[in-house]
């Protein structure tokens, strides 16, 4: 494991541990401030994000029947828009959790759903290194961890993102815009945590 790496691991057991010595999670500190949890809704409001390096991202919970709702609470989505608000958002990608804001999954998304504005494999790869979140609100351990959960499995994100772009390819007969606009094609790429 690179040091890299290695750091970002540490991060992520920094964060959790010190939210835990409260009695608090990963995901009890991204919704404390939502006085009622509403399936689809972001949270916070107007998403997080860092006008230095552009990373931004909001978390959601899914309806109780979804099947992804029996075990994931929701996911954190993670993009970057790398000139700013007034510029392009490009997804990285998700960030699946149970009730207790373990991660159980990573996965990349069609365009459809989130709305981005798609780039291909290598240039999503290479904003990976920009998503690098130091805000104090909603929560700066929230933030700092969703930052050290990219760099904590940039590998795992890039074969992802390399995936996403072979499964566009072949769907829809290889007509690209079609594929990003298929509703039956919703996650694209995933990799299992647990």
């Amino acid at each position: 494991m690179s040091e890299s790496r290695d750091r970002a691991r540490q991060e992520l057991a920094f964060c959790e541990s010190v939210l835990a010595k409260g009695g608090l999670t990963i995901l009890t500190e991204t919704l404390r401030d939502a006085s009622d949890l509403s399936v689809w809704t972001h949270y916070p409001k107007d998403d997080v994000f860092d006008p230095q390096t552009g990373a931004q991202w909001f978390y959601h919970s899914h309806p109780a029947d979804d099947p992804e709702g029996a075990t994931e609470h929701g996911h954190f989505h993670c993009f970057v828009r790398p000139n700013g608000t007034s510029g392009p958002i490009h997804h990285l990608i998700a960030v699946g959790v149970d009730p207790y804001g373990k991660p159980l999954r990573l996965f990349t998304v069609n365009r459809w759903v989130v709305g981005d504005d798609w780039l291909a494999a290598e240039p999503t790869i290479a904003l990976l290194e920009r998503f690098d979140l130091h805000m104090p609100r909603p929560s700066y351990l929230v933030n700092r961890w969703l930052t050290a959960m990219i760099a904590a499995y940039e590998d795992e994100i890039s074969a992802l993102i390399h995936r996403r772009d072979t499964v566009l390819a072949t769907h829809a007969s290889g007509e690209i815009d079609a594929a990003l606009d298929d509703r039956a094609l919703e996650v694209i790429s995933e990799l299992r945590l647990e």
